[in-house]
C-alpha cells in the first residue's frame, strides 16, 4: 500500500471538483457521509451513476471503521479529478493502529476490526492506501471514472418492506456464492442506510431479522441489554425471534430464552462464537445445524447479542460469518444511535416541561386561549409563555422568544421565567421588570465570556470546540400586567424586541397596543417604558411570537402588508378560543407545509 499526499485547496488543478466535511465520531457519521457524497456527486453531470454507488459504499466502510476503531471526529475529503477518477480520503485522529488486510495475510488484532471493509474497498477501488501524519491517519481510495465493473445491485427502498430485498440471494447448502460481488456490497451499503435512519431500537431489531432471515440464516434472535443487565451478567430482555417458518417462532423463542447468551468473562468482542443448537425446538428437519452468536458492541459498550442458525450445515461459510459480523457492527451502531436519541428526547421532554408553567392562571373577568407548537418535538423550544397571579389583585403574562433553540435557549428561559415571576410578586412594575431582566442577561453573558476566556487560557491557546465559547443571551419579550376592575381590565404592557401585540375591538377595528423597544440582553443600562390601556368587554388582545408573523410562503411572510392585523380583524365577534384556533389555522395554511419555526400565541379577552 502506497500513500498519496493530500492536495491543498490552492493546488486544485483546473477542471477538478472537491469537497470536505467534518463529522462527529458518532454512529450517525456513516449515514451522514453517504448522504453528503451522494448529494455532492449527483449534482455533477459528468459522474456515472455506478461511480456514485461505489463512492457511497467505500465512504461507508472507511467512515464506519474510523468511528468504531478511532472514536474521534472524522474528516471526509473527496475530489473528482480532471480525468473523471474520484479520490476519497477519511482522516481520523487515532494513528496508532493501521488497518489490517486479512486477504493479504496480515494477522488480525485481538478483536477482528475491519471485517470485509478493506476487501470491499479493494474490490471497488483501482488503488488505495494509508497516509500517516503527526496525530492523524488518512485512509484513501481512488475509484475509476466509470465505477467498478461488477453488476449493479438493488437500489434503496423503505424500512421493513424492503429489508428482504436488500439481502443477498439465499445461501446454498454448499456454501458457495459470490459474496464479494456487487450484491453483497450493495447489501451492506443499503443496510447501513436503512438502519442508520431508525430512532427506535425495537425497529432496528426487527429490521435485522428481516435482513437475515431467510437469506442468510433459517432463523435468528436478538437480545437487547441495558446497563443493569450487563452489570448483573444477564443476557438482557426477552428474545426477539425470526424463523423462515412462522409456526416455529414461539417454540424456538421458549427454547432460546431458557439459556440466553451471556457475556464471556473478561472478553468484549463482536464474535462470532459457537452457540448451542436448539434442535428440540426445530422439529425433525431441524435436528442438526449450526448457530453462531455475535455480541452487539458500540462505543466499547455491549448492547445485546445476535444469534443466527442454519439447519443442515456443519458450519457457516467464512464469507457468511464475515458478512454477518459486518452487519452486526452496523446493527450495534444503529441501536446505540437509537438509544442516544431516546435519552436525549427524554431529557429534552423533561427539560421542556420544567421550562413551561404547569397550568395557566384563570383571571376574573377575562377569558384566555393559548396555542403553543414547538417546531422540534425532540428538543427545548426557543419560545415560552406564562400567565400567573402576582398578588394584590394583579395577574401577569409573558410571551417570549430566545435566540436559538435547544440547550442554549433552555438556559435563557431558565433564567428569565423564574425572575419574571419573582420580580412581579415582589411588586416591581412592568418597565422595572424589563430593566432588571435586561441587566441580569447582560451580567450572565459577561460571566460566560469570562469563563470562556479562562478556558482558552487553560487550553494553552488551543481553539475551543463548539459550545465552549460564550453563548448569546438575546431575548425578545412581551410582558404585561392585568388588573381587573368593574367593567373591564386595566392592562400595562411593554414589548422588548418582540412582535407588537394587537388589540381587536368588537367592531373589528385592530390597532397595535405597544411601541417597539430594544431586545433584552443587548444594550447596557437600557431604560424600558410601558403603555397602559383598558380592555372593555369584547376587546381581545393578541400576543404572538415571530413564528406567526414570519411564517413564509416563498418570498412572502404572513405579516406582510399587515397580514396578521387583517386576519385578526376577521375574528370580530369570536371568543378567545376560536380566535386562537383561527389564527393558528391561517398560519398553517399560509405556508402549505409544517411550520419551520416555533409558534406561540396568547389571546386575552375581556368578558
Amino acid at each position: 500500500m502506497a500513500a498519496i499526499p493530500t492536495q491543498r485547496e490552492s493546488e486544485t488543478p483546473p477542471g477538478e471538483a472537491r469537497g470536505r466535511a467534518t463529522l462527529h465520531g458518532s454512529p450517525l457519521a456513516p449515514g451522514s457521509a453517504r448522504a453528503l457524497i451522494r448529494a455532492a456527486l449527483m449534482d455533477l453531470p459528468q459522474v456515472a451513476p455506478r461511480l456514485v454507488d461505489d463512492a457511497m459504499a467505500v465512504v461507508s466502510e472507511l467512515v464506519t471503521n474510523a468511528v468504531v476503531h478511532a472514536g474521534t471526529d472524522v474528516q471526509l475529503d473527496w475530489r473528482l479529478e480532471d480525468g473523471g477518477a474520484l479520490v476519497v480520503e477519511v482522516r481520523d485522529q487515532h494513528p496508532s493502529r493501521a488497518p489490517r488486510d486479512a486477504a493479504a495475510g496480515e494477522p488480525p488484532y485481538d478483536t477482528p476490526e475491519y471485517g470485509r471493509g478493506l476487501r470491499l474497498v479493494g474490490t471497488l477501488a483501482e488503488s488505495w492506501g494509508v497516509t500517516y501524519r503527526t496525530g492523524a491517519k488518512t485512509v484513501w481510495a481512488r475509484l475509476p471514472p466509470g465505477g467498478s465493473e461488477t453488476p449493479a445491485g438493488p437500489g434503496p427502498r423503505d424500512a421493513l418492506e424492503v429489508a428482504e430485498d436488500l439481502a443477498p440471494q439465499p445461501l446454498r447448502a454448499d456454501g458457495e456464492g459470490d459474496w464479494l460481488g456487487r450484491g453483497a456490497l450493495s447489501f451492506l451499503a443499503e443496510a447501513s442506510d436503512l438502519l442508520a435512519g431508525q430512532l427506535d431500537e425495537n425497529l432496528v431489531a426487527a429490521l435485522t431479522g428481516q435482513l437475515i432471515v431467510p437469506r442468510l440464516a433459517d432463523w435468528c434472535a436478538v437480545w437487547l441489554e441495558d446497563e443493569a443487565s450487563v452489570r448483573g451478567g444477564a443476557g438482557g430482555g426477552p428474545a426477539r425471534v425470526w424463523h423462515a417458518s412462522e409456526n416455529r417462532i414461539e417454540e424456538l423463542r421458549c427454547a432460546l430464552e431458557k439459556e440466553p447468551p451471556g457475556p464471556r468473562e473478561g472478553l468484549l468482542r463482536s464474535g462470532p462464537e459457537p452457540y448451542p443448537w436448539p434442535g428440540a425446538a426445530l422439529g425433525p428437519q431441524g435436528a442438526d445445524g449450526t448457530a453462531l452468536a455475535y455480541r452487539l458492541i458500540a462505543g466499547g459498550r455491549p448492547l445485546g447479542t445476535l444469534v443466527i442458525g442454519r439447519c443442515g450445515l456443519a458450519r457457516f461459510p467464512d464469507e457468511v460469518t464475515g458478512l454477518v459480523e459486518d452487519l452486526s457492527r452496523r446493527v450495534a451502531l444503529a441501536i446505540g444511535a437509537a438509544r442516544q436519541y431516546a435519552r436525549q428526547a427524554t431529557i429534552s421532554a423533561v427539560l421542556q416541561r420544567g421550562l413551561l408553567p404547569g397550568a395557566v392562571a384563570e383571571i376574573p373577568g377575562m377569558r384566555s386561549a393559548l396555542v403553543y407548537e414547538p417546531c422540534d418535538k425532540g428538543g427545548p423550544s426557543g419560545d415560552f409563555y406564562d400567565l400567573f397571579p402576582a398578588g394584590d389583585g394583579r395577574w401577569c403574562f409573558a410571551v417570549g422568544d430566545v435566540q436559538g433553540k435547544g440547550p442554549e435557549a433552555a438556559v435563557v428561559i431558565g433564567l428569565a421565567r423564574p425572575w419574571l415571576r419573582l420580580l412581579a410578586r415582589e411588586g416591581y412594575r412592568v418597565a422595572d421588570v424589563l430593566d432588571r431582566l435586561n441587566q441580569l442577561l447582560l451580567d450572565d453573558a459577561t460571566e460566560a465570556a469570562d469563563a470562556a476566556a479562562r478556558a482558552l487560557v487553560a487550553a494553552g491557546g488551543r481553539p475551543l470546540v463548539a459550545g465552549d465559547g460564550p453563548q448569546t443571551r438575546f431575548l425578545s419579550l412581551l410582558y404585561g400586567e392585568l388588573t381587573p376592575y368593574d367593567g373591564g381590565v386595566r392592562c400595562t404592557l411593554a414589548s422588548a424586541g418582540h412582535p407588537l401585540p394587537l388589540l381587536l375591538g368588537p367592531d373589528g377595528a385592530v390597532r397595535t397596543a405597544a411601541r417597539p423597544q430594544t431586545l433584552l440582553g443587548v444594550v447596557e443600562d437600557e431604560t424600558y417604558t410601558s403603555e397602559t390601556l383598558d380592555l372593555r368587554p369584547g376587546d381581545s388582545l393578541l400576543c404572538v411570537t415571530d413564528g406567526v408573523t414570519e411564517r413564509r410562503c416563498g418570498s412572502r411572510q404572513f405579516d406582510d402588508g399587515d397580514g396578521l392585523a387583517r386576519a385578526l380583524s376577521g375574528c370580530a365577534g369570536l371568543g378567545a378560543e376560536l380566535i386562537a384556533e383561527r389564527i393558528r389555522r391561517l398560519v398553517h395554511d399560509f405556508g402549505g407545509g409544517l411550520p419551520e419555526d416555533d409558534l406561540a400565541l396568547l389571546v386575552l379577552q375581556a368578558e
